[in-house]
């Protein structure tokens, strides 16, 4: 089980080593794209060579929060429901609300 603490001000997770590798694995991706977007810009690189890459870009950074979401919802909402914790319903469905504008 993860570790879910909570302080005065937030929430916490201390996530074990596979689920922080392969987010920041993820992240590591989305930064170096971001960086290759700058650096076409920069470079006066074709307006829709750029835009392909934004696009590539946002799926993946999408494909992280995806990761992030399962997780997130195999873990910590699974122990809050199974504590009894019924608000931790609500909190997901305002979270996949503002994920889907």
């Amino acid at each position: 089980m993860e570790e879910i603490k909570e302080t005065q001000c937030c929430r916490y997770k201390l996530r074990n080593e596979k689920e922080y590798k392969e987010l920041i694995h993820r992240l590591n991706r989305v930064e170096g794209q971001i960086r290759g977007i700058k650096r076409m810009v920069e470079e006066n690189a074709y307006c829709p060579d750029i835009l392909i890459q934004v696009s590539a870009a946002k799926a993946a950074l999408d494909g992280f929060s995806k990761l992030l979401l399962g997780n997130h919802i195999r873990d910590c909402v699974k122990e809050d429901i199974q504590a009894g914790k019924e608000e931790t319903i609500e909190e997901l469905v305002s979270l996949l609300g503002k994920l889907m504008k």
